[in-house]
């Protein structure tokens, strides 16, 4: 551990000389490249081109629209320039010996050439690829003048948005928005999205970000993300806009909130906020506690890996989850009250050497949940075991996030980012839970009925900082260093009272448990990643990497009883208490080499990784584990960009996961007696291997576009649930009988975990009707293994996917958007081939808003929801139909007065099917029903001139 700190405090220290002893570049061309109006253009394509039959040298841009090129040697050579939706801008150039600074390059769109002072302007294409990534004109997609981003993304090509404002790009979820190559609320796409108004994008852009360290270098780390970078109008870049509303309903329902923008050159602040009980959310919640749900929370044996959940209707619970690299989830089940708050501020400082960000999140919510469950257990042999449970919750749940990134570049060779984060998170929970388990001709098992009153607290604190050095001796060779820090504890207090009821000869034996409980988790990690790129021939890069880690986390469990003699919690329990550390520390080097230029590059890699995972327990009983593996991690990439429509892009990678303290420690988990949990010490590391394809093509004269992948991923020691279902009473600690028809779980590493995943989106215009239709195909295909009494059960789920989008492109004043999503589903069991199922369910819906000039509009939204293939009682087919109408009013239409009615049928419903190792369940939650709402709403627009920019030639000022 001490060597492992002292070589993290060395490399520190050596990234902070370096970056104080940098030196001036000599016998280097460099410039900055931006728009027409004076806006930097980030990732465009520079390219010197040798007039001789040479390869040509390539870079992109910097967040500020800067490149450089060293160590030139003399000759004519062509600059070239080209962006994704402008002209190409090329220049001859003579080589002169020193430093050439070539100014300010100025590309102008494509849609748009200035002639003799003359504006001519052309129809914007919907969609142009541009290497790996894919940009659509916001001028092709019509909406109505209220629409957010996320409204206008809807109508993409190969962009979804579900419910919960989760978005899927090219068959990926989308991790990360920026605003102008800019970060913008931190990681959280939904805050992004439902907090800028469509009217000042003019391009989205679609693309795979990679980390920080990895841009820098040029060669992935496998750590890449799907992210969207919305470019705004450049005559928008100045002024304020945004709208404020407050509205109060029936049943004494109530929205107040809004979101101000404030932009002035590239200053950009962002204020938003609400208050609501009507599960209004702009942005995501973050889960530090593992305490989301909550209501679902008191009973186990579900698989920790290759779940699958479907599910529809209002107030539902999302399918996937956002933002998963920070905890953050979207809209939890049940019915919320929410109060929240969020700034962003942005801007550019010494000189534009530093692009500084932040972002401040403020969420307070207090949820009502009442869930019903119908699970089918697996079981050995030709029967099941049915359990059905109504669970009651009412959650508080408090969080305080903050998020920076500051990009120094230091000058044309030395970049440093540090990117800090910190959160806070406070959780009250009550939970009342009646369950009970029945044979499969309904006979009575066993019962519980439970409360739950829990108080819980935690932080969480990460910082990343990378360094990058390029040497002038020689084009293309640079080192790097990354550190991440990160500090967390979670604290909880929870008081359990148990009832609970078994058969035993014909009796009824009745238990009763009284406990509180207290838990302290604790951690920290420190890693780092050292590179050296050094160019090999042409077009080769070879680079040596090193990247030590050291995690240590630490959980400390004690209970105690209610002494019925004493009226109060002092009998110590040793069965469900522990104390427990776990350390990690892993050494990985490797080599990578890539070969090739940006339209065809190969990349071929081999990483070795020895992991030390040490486990000490001092109570109850003193146990330890030290183990260690070695394992070779390859990895290869092929990029192939065939012409300026399409591209294909091919990946594999290895990789080693260790087991969390929770999963390690072995304490028992009685919260529901029906379903105990514990924790196996003797877990091992999992290894997986995970491969991609993925092909875009984009047609941008005929606006046409087609991507499809395919995902897979095979999973060795893959950590799953071993479960056990008593056949008569058992004791299995000091103080816990588990009666019979109860379970116990603990997780296990079992072989067999495979994943496919592939998707096929196509999208085209309809022009008679200005429509675009999108259409998708998908194909999911799930194993994963699991243990029930000691017999391996293969859980397969086969899920086939189709969807289709007709969105509207007519004009402001008609929008809408007619969609169809349909998933029919296949799981099949290895022990129980009588019990496999096939279930359905569908969503369709329409949605048409109408606009008049004079201000007077109507919106109608129709969902109908369909299930088909569940338990009793959960097949359900329903409408939920809002409508909406007012008057837009004063100067502008600033003003304007909406009625609102929600679930005007009186039909909203959530059901959702989790299908886990060893079962299936349906699970159905208490929505929110109808209610009326008067709202008014007062828009801002407030924009000025873009600053005045001076017209450069060739490098020069005029």
């Amino acid at each position: 551990m001490k060597k492992t700190i002292r070589l993290l405090l060395s490399l520190t220290l050596a990234t902070c000389a370096l970056a104080f002893n940098s030196h001036a570049q000599t016998n280097t061309y460099y410039g900055r490249v931006q728009d027409s109006l004076g806006q930097p253009l980030r990732r465009a394509t520079v390219q010197l081109l040798p007039k001789a039959n040479a390869n040509p040298l390539t870079t992109v841009t910097d967040s500020l629209g800067r490149f450089n090129f060293t160590n030139i040697t003399s000759g004519n050579y062509t600059l070239a320039i080209s962006f994704t939706g402008y002209k190409d801008y090329r220049k001859a150039l003579e080589t002169a010996t020193g430093v050439i600074n070539l100014g300010v390059l100025v590309l102008y769109p494509t849609q748009e050439a200035t002639i003799g002072g003359v504006t001519v302007q052309g129809r914007a294409a919907p969609a142009r690829q541009k290497g790996d990534t894919t940009e659509i004109s916001a001028a092709a997609l019509k909406a109505n003048r209220d629409a957010t981003a996320e409204d206008l993304i809807k109508k993409a090509p190969g962009i979804t948005v579900d419910a919960n404002g989760t978005v899927t790009a090219q068959g990926e979820q989308v991790r990360r928005v920026t605003i102008d190559g800019r970060q913008f609320f931190g990681d959280d796409a939904t805050a992004a999205l439902r907090n800028l108004p469509a009217e000042v994008i003019d391009k989205i852009q679609v693309f795979d970000r990679l980390s920080d360290q990895a841009q820098l270098t040029g060669i992935s780390d496998g750590s890449e993300t799907k992210a969207l970078n919305i470019v705004t109008k450049a005559n928008m870049r100045n002024g304020q806009f945004g709208r404020l509303y407050a509205g109060y309903g029936t049943d004494e329902r109530y929205a107040a909130g809004g979101s101000v923008n404030i932009f002035k050159g590239n200053k950009r602040v962002n204020l938003v906020a609400l208050l609501n009980n009507v599960n209004q959310q702009n942005f995501s919640g973050e889960d530090l506690l593992g305490v989301s749900g909550a209501a679902n929370q008191g009973r186990g044996g579900g698989g920790s890996g290759g779940r699958g959940s479907w599910g529809g209707g209002g107030g539902g619970r999302p399918g996937s989850q956002g933002g998963g690299n920070n905890f953050q989830v979207g809209q939890q089940a049940g019915i919320a009250q929410t109060n929240a708050l969020g700034v962003n501020f942005s801007d550019l400082w010494a000189n534009k050497k530093i692009d500084f960000s932040g972002s401040y999140f403020y969420n307070n919510s207090t949820t009502v949940a009442s869930n019903q469950t119908s699970r089918q257990q697996f079981l050995g042999g030709d029967t099941s075991q049915f359990y059905n449970e109504t669970n009651r919750s009412t959650t508080t749940n408090a969080n305080h996030r903050i998020n920076m990134r500051m990009e120094y570049k230091i000058d044309s060779n030395n970049t440093l980012i540090v990117s800090p984060s910190l959160s806070f998170q406070q959780n009250k929970g009550q939970t009342t839970l009646d369950g009970a388990n029945t044979t499969a001709i309904k006979n009575f098992i066993n019962s519980t009925l439970n409360a739950t009153n829990r108080n819980s607290d935690g932080y969480n604190l990460r910082n990343e900082l990378t360094y990058r050095r390029a040497f002038n001796a020689k084009r293309g060779r640079s080192f790097s260093v990354n550190l991440n820090t990160g500090l967390n504890r979670r604290q909880s207090n929870t008081q359990l009272d148990a009832f609970s009821a078994s058969i035993k000869s014909n009796n009824l034996l009745l238990d009763t448990l009284q406990q509180k409980t207290d838990a302290d988790n604790s951690g920290y990690n420190l890693s780092t990643n050292v590179t050296y790129n050094e160019p090999i021939g042409k077009t080769g890069q070879l680079q040596v990497n090193y990247n030590p880690q050291f995690t240590k986390s630490e959980a400390d469990q004690r209970n105690l009883r209610f002494d019925k003699s004493k009226g109060d919690y002092t009998i110590f329990d040793t069965t469900q208490s522990n104390l427990f550390e776990n350390t990690v520390t892993a050494q990985n080097g490797g080599l990578n080499y890539r070969v090739g230029d940006y339209n065809n590059q190969w990349s071929v890699g081999i990483n070795y990784q020895n992991t030390q995972l040490k486990s000490t327990q001092t109570f109850p009983l003193q146990a330890f584990v030290n183990k260690r593996f070695s394992n070779w991690l390859p990895n290869v990439s092929w990029r192939r960009t065939f012409n300026r429509q399409s591209n294909l892009r091919v990946n594999y990678r290895a990789s080693v996961n260790a087991p969390s303290v929770n999963q390690l420690q072995n304490v028992i988990n009685i919260r529901n007696p029906l379903f105990v949990t514990t924790g196996n010490a003797e877990l091992e590391q999992s290894y997986t291997h995970f491969a991609f394809a993925r092909y875009s093509y984009t047609d941008a004269v005929k606006g046409r576009s087609f991507f499809a992948g395919i995902f897979a991923q095979q999973v060795d020691q893959f950590v799953t649930n071993a479960t056990f279902l008593t056949a008569s009473d058992s004791l299995i600690g000091q103080n816990i009988t588990l009666r019979k028809g109860a379970q116990l779980s603990k997780p296990v590493n079992l072989n067999g975990y495979y994943s496919v995943r592939t998707f096929i989106t196509y999208g085209m215009p309809l022009k008679p009707i200005k429509t675009n239709l999108n259409l998708t195909l998908g194909y999911n295909f799930v194993r994963t293994p699991g243990l029930v009494n000691n017999i391996t059960n293969l859980s397969t789920n086969n899920t086939y996917t189709l969807g289709a989008t007709f969105a509207s492109n007519i004009s402001e004043y008609i929008d809408f958007n007619l969609s169809y999503a349909g998933n029919f589903n296949q799981v099949t069991n290895s022990i129980q081939n009588q019990l496999n199922n096939r279930f359905y369910f569908h969503t369709i819906g329409f949605r048409i808003n109408t606009l008049s000039k004079s201000g007077w509009f109507i919106l109608n939204e129709v969902n109908n929801t369909a299930f088909s293939g569940l338990a009793d009682g959960f097949n359900q087919n329903y409408f939920l139909w809002n409508l909406s109408g007012g008057k837009k009013f004063l100067k502008n239409q600033r003003g304007e007065v909406k009625l609102t009615i929600f679930d005007l049928l009186k039909q909203n419903q959530s059901i959702v099917r989790n299908v886990g190792d060893t079962y299936v369940e349906d699970v159905q939650t208490q929505v929110l029903q109808q209610y009326f709402m008067l709202t008014f709403t007062y828009t801002l627009r407030n924009f000025g001139k873009p600053a005045a920019q001076n017209r450069t030639f060739g490098g020069r000022e005029r």
